[in-house]
């Protein structure tokens, strides 16, 4: 007995531990069943009215102090700290009344249950009556298959799903019933195939909706999520649940809204983070859609969770200098140097082959290693190192050279144009290819940065004018920025032409580069690489170059979905991921027993030494197996693959359906095929995940589907998914995998005893090897790449966390300007920081003139001490006198702008209330001006008294928004700049996280300054009534975007572009100058031509203005 065996017998193993935790609770669920069973119809739809009052009850008193707690808050006369501790007050009790309505969920779960199994049993019978209430009156004038027939209604068991109509047929299993519990209680429930997630997923769905806060069904496809909520939406009806689909409806529509009012909604995962998205965008409350987030189960949670958390969603805009680039001009040079690189490498591993022909196998292997550093991926080297010995002798040969921190690699590299670090998907130029690509070229330091820090250096120590040093360092600063974004070009330019192969990673369909999802096989419909990757791809393949965009708003699934009170997931392959999912989400997986024992031969992999020998096994075992009248589901990596073993199937005369990224069209088609007697499907790893290959019973007789998996995926998720489609719910199947020594996985992470053994075995062409040490030596090489993926997962997403924690503070105080609820409290507060930010600069530097400029220039008031006073009073007592001061002036301001605003509103409410409902009053702050929104009803009522709260929330929506797409801008900038901190041996996440730090508490500052400067100066420019205009919503062209996924190998973001989005602006906004736009601004005495960026504050300080 093992020492794992031991420890298990001894301690128990978690699947057992989960089943045992689970097993009283499942118990109690059987026992309310039975008295449940004996219920009529009407009074089993009553339980869900029961069970509802039974929540509401119990979290009463709570809701009562909060409206009262609420009540109290608007008391205009109530002092601001009293107000704010209120508002704490409140969000303790509401995070208390979340706990409390889970309680309760807890105590009714086994009738909850009960109740959904007994609806899905009597549905299974036959139509069942109950008597009619309205709504099920509403529900009978929108669907056919509930009928009023007098005062009954009449719920029938078949309805249309997806265009289909389905009968209802299934009862909840025991099995289910321990899924159901499981994503209940907030955890991953790991089921089979054909286990019935979909019905799993019902009771608890269920269960949380009686609570009335809603709860989100998350799928992976709209297809799914419409299919879904029309196949199991009556269950919930006819218990007088609310159900929704989003993906139906318009974004930003009455009917999406709607959508999210339902008791139980479902929709995509892009959806649902583009609305969140939308809703921080909104600049009226009636605009926005989504309830706060509750529950959600995530369908397919490993596909939403891992492969694509680290995924940006993405609101973008036009950007001024968006269609500026050098791909064009570039790539003739990039494909000539690869050309070269090819040209060379073909005569290095030519000398290689000869020499370790020889016998030199010194030279010969620094010859293979070269050859390897320069085109990884080249097919004559990759069939060469399948070859006795050779794939040994250039491990051997890179761990010598590799030693001592790679002192002696460059020898390797010299005469190499460029080197690929595949494994760590980085290229970087050699001196020798530098040289190529400039020879023709009358600049020699084209792609030469120059060294910033001693040029300024030497320039400080030379005795030139300073205007002269200020010309020299910004043409040095232009220089480097110019030469900087040209070594990326040619970086990305390299790796379109050298890693990204097209059928593999992306394909070409309507004269558009189109990005394949490495997980599923489907094409990502609008997602683009980001980085300029994609444009990189596009120029490589002569097809348009779209314009880069602007990021507007953004946020990673990961981080959207952890904002949900309760979050699970259910999938058929989770385990492998499960330290990933604690790591990252505190989802814990668990493993549902499956509901028959799985009768599936999972046989150990067949390893060949070359993909040829492979392919031919493949196609005999494929002509084997249609003639015994077994099905056969053929797995692929790629389209490339795919259409190769359609040739070769072709060649045999055997038919067959293939389904990949270029024919995903056909999937429904060829997935309801596929479990035909001989029926050959090829497929990329999709494998029609989301539905179920149905087999007859002479397909069992026969041995039920067949698998052939034609290479190992990166991920054991994916390979446990293609295993997956055979022997749902006990039916026979077989599942076997063929590897050649060729393959990516094998080639990159490939154990080098697998390579030794078959030298020693001197194995001849076509033989084969299997054993089950081989099996899990290939696993445990997935298990590398799975660790070093979730490593590049696990970077980046801080990256996002950083980004993620200013997001929540931004959105925070949005959401106050945009409800005016706790609005006056962060006014307070942004006053007081504007008046503590004067001080401390000003009494530092003991500048008193200063302190009285910058007093005017943002609070418009006098300083309340004199030049004495200033320098001797310490800081914290001069802000408190400050801010006194500040206030008072404040209040009388907002009482003046009243009076001052009330006689015009009072002209246009009775003279033409009849057309107005909301009104857009111009301010200005002498400077600037903004369109404020008010209703003109409320406005008149209140004397002109609710005027200075709507211009507070206009002018803090506005400033927050223009700030916050900056901020974004520049961490873009900044996440692009860090990475060059490699090479001076710093961590580039780090120094990103301190600056992003320092650019994200000047943006802070800024906005306090700005907003409390409007307000402190605001004024109606004229009392003319023909100055208040309608409300008008201008429509503005904006991109949602899901950034496409590389390839894991891969470790590029994208940003992809879909169609565009109308979202609603109440206002209208200028054009803003681009922040490298350049603009000529004077002093009077001077006058010069600089980037916006550089002259914004100039201009900001009073002292210059723009020409």
């Amino acid at each position: 007995m093992g020492l794992f065996d031991f420890a298990t017998k001894l301690f128990g193993n978690k699947y057992d531990k989960d089943l045992k935790e689970i097993n009283p609770v499942i118990d109690k669920i059987k026992a309310a069943y039975t008295s449940i069973q004996s219920l009529s119809n009407d009074e089993l739809r009553q339980k869900t009215s029961e069970f509802k009052k039974q929540i509401q009850d119990a979290v009463a008193t709570q809701r009562k102090t909060i409206s009262d707690l609420k009540e109290k808050a608007e008391n205009t006369e109530l002092a601001l700290h009293e107000k704010e501790s209120l508002y704490s007050e409140i969000d303790k009790i509401e995070k208390e009344i979340i706990f409390e309505i889970e309680s309760q969920l807890n105590n009714i779960l086994p009738e909850a249950f009960s109740v959904v199994k007994e609806t899905a049993s009597r549905f299974s019978q036959g139509n069942i009556e109950v008597t009619a209430n309205d709504f099920d009156r509403d529900l009978a004038a929108a669907y056919d298959n509930v009928v009023i027939n007098g005062d009954k209604a009449i719920y029938h068991n078949k309805w249309i799903a997806a265009g289909t109509e389905v009968e209802w047929n299934m009862v909840h299993y025991d099995v289910q019933l321990i899924g159901g519990y499981v994503l209940h209680s907030g955890k991953i429930a790991e089921m089979q195939t054909g286990e019935g997630k979909t019905l799993s997923a019902t009771l608890p769905l269920y269960l949380n909706a009686l609570s009335g806060n809603g709860v989100h069904l998350v799928t992976v496809n709209d297809y799914l999520a419409k299919r879904d909520s029309e196949w199991m939406g009556p269950l919930y009806q006819f218990h007088g649940l609310s159900v929704d689909c989003i993906d139906k409806h318009q974004p930003n529509s009455e009917e999406r809204r709607q959508a999210y009012l339902a008791d139980i909604t479902y929709g995509t995962n892009n959806e649902f983070g583009f609305d969140y998205l939308r809703d921080n965008m909104a600049r009226r409350p009636q605009d926005l859609v989504q309830r706060p987030h509750n529950y959600a189960i995530v369908d397919e949670v490993d596909s939403v969770l891992i492969d694509d958390a680290r995924t940006p969603l993405i609101i973008s805009g036009p950007t001024p200098t968006g269609d500026k680039h050098e791909f064009n001009e570039l790539k003739h040079k990039i494909a000539t140097l690869v050309n070269a690189q090819k040209k060379y490498i073909t005569t290095v591993l030519s000398d290689a082959k000869r020499l370790i022909n020889d016998g030199d196998d010194k030279q010969g292997g620094f010859n293979l290693l070269r050859a390897y550093r320069g085109l990884p991926k080249n097919k004559a080297l990759i069939k060469f190192l399948s070859e006795d010995g050779v794939r040994t002798l250039l491990q051997n040969t890179e761990n010598y050279y590799m030693q001592d921190q790679g002192k002696e690699m460059p020898k390797v590299d010299e005469e190499l144009f460029f080197v690929i670090e595949e494994q760590h998907n980085s290229i970087e130029l050699t001196d020798k290819g530098i040289d190529l690509i400039t020879s023709n070229m009358d600049d020699n330091q084209f792609f030469i940065m120059p060294d910033v820090g001693a040029t300024i250096a030497e320039l400080e120590k030379s005795d030139a004018p300073d205007k002269e040093k200020i010309q020299t360092k910004e043409s040095l600063m232009r220089d480097y920025s110019i030469k900087s974004e040209r070594i990326h070009t040619v970086n990305q330019l390299l790796k379109a032409y050298t890693l990204f192969e097209k059928d593999v990673e992306y394909v070409l369909m309507d004269n558009k580069v189109k990005i394949v999802d490495e997980q599923t096989g489907r094409i990502m419909e609008g997602r683009r690489y980001s980085d300029g990757l994609h444009q990189a791809i596009e120029a490589k393949e002569n097809v348009k170059i779209e314009a880069a965009t602007q990021t507007f708003a953004t946020i990673t699934l990961q981080n959207y979905f952890r904002m949900y009170n309760k979050l699970s997931g259910m999938t058929g392959t989770a385990e492998t991921e499960a330290g990933e999912l604690w790591d990252i989400y505190e989802l814990d997986v668990v493993v549902i027993p499956t509901n028959r024992p799985i009768l599936r031969d999972d046989r150990e992999d067949l390893v060949y030494k070359t993909a040829r020998e492979k392919y031919n096994a493949v196609i005999e075992e494929v002509a084997n197996l249609t003639q015994e009248g077994r099905p056969v589901l053929v797995g692929t990596t790629s389209v490339e693959i795919s259409e190769l073993l359609s040739r070769l199937l072709k060649m045999r005369n055997i038919k067959h359906n293939v389904l990949n990224a270029k024919l995903h069209q056909k999937e429904a088609d060829v997935v309801a095929e596929a479990g035909k007697a001989a029926n050959v499907t090829i497929a990329t790893n999709m494998a029609g995940r989301g539905t179920d290959i149905k087999l007859s019973d002479e397909v069992k007789a026969a041995g039920g589907l067949a698998i052939i998996g034609t290479e190992r995926h990166d991920s054991r998720r994916v390979d446990r998914q293609l295993r997956g489609r055979a022997g749902r719910q006990g039916d026979p199947g077989s599942s076997q995998f063929f590897v050649s020594l060729e393959d990516n996985l094998m080639r990159l992470f490939g154990s080098d005893r697998i390579a030794k053994m078959m030298d020693r075995m001197g194995l001849e062409e076509g033989e084969v090897i299997q054993h089950s040490m081989i099996t899990k030596s290939i696993e445990r090489a997935q298990k590398k790449v799975e660790e070093n993926n979730f490593g590049i997962r696990k970077r980046l997403l801080e990256y996002d966390d950083v980004m993620n924690a200013q997001r929540e503070v931004i959105y925070k105080k949005r959401k106050h300007a945009l409800f005016g609820e706790r609005l006056s409290v962060d006014i307070d507060n942004m006053i007081y920081d504007t008046c503590q930010s004067i001080v401390e600069e000003y009494q530092i530097a003991q500048d008193f003139d200063g302190f009285k400029l910058e007093l005017i220039r943002f609070l418009s008031i006098d300083s309340p001490v004199d030049e004495d006073n200033f320098k001797q009073t310490n800081t914290e007592a001069l802000t408190e006198q400050l801010y006194e001061n500040a206030i008072a002036q404040y209040k009388v301001k907002s009482e003046i702008i009243s009076q001052r605003t009330y006689p015009v509103i009072k002209d246009v409410y009775e003279n033409q209330s009849t057309t107005y409902e909301n009104i857009v009053i111009p301010f200005t702050d002498g400077m600037k001006t903004l369109q404020v929104v008010a209703n003109l009803k409320e406005s008149f009522e209140s004397n002109g008294n609710n005027i200075p709260l709507a211009i507070e929330k206009g002018v803090s929506l506005a400033i927050i928004d223009d700030s916050w797409k900056e901020n974004l801008r520049e961490l873009d900038d900044l996440k692009q700049s860090v990475q060059n901190a490699t090479y001076e041996q710093k961590d580039p996440l780090l120094i990103y996280k301190f600056e992003s730090f320092n650019l994200f508490k000047q943006m802070m500052d800024k906005v306090n300054k700005d907003i409390v400067s409007f307000l402190m100066k605001a004024n109606l420019p004229s009392q003319d009534p023909s100055q208040v205009k309608r409300e008008q919503h201008q429509k503005e062209n904006l991109q949602t975007s899901r950034a496409g996924i590389e390839s894991n190998r891969h470790s590029n973001q994208s940003v992809p572009q879909q169609a565009s989005q109308k979202i609603k602006k109440p206002i209208v906004v200028e054009k803003e100058t681009g922040r490298n736009e350049k603009v000529i601004i004077t002093n009077g005495a001077e006058t010069k031509e600089i980037k916006w960026k550089k002259a914004k504050p100039l201009i900001d300080s009073g002292q210059w203005r723009r020409v």
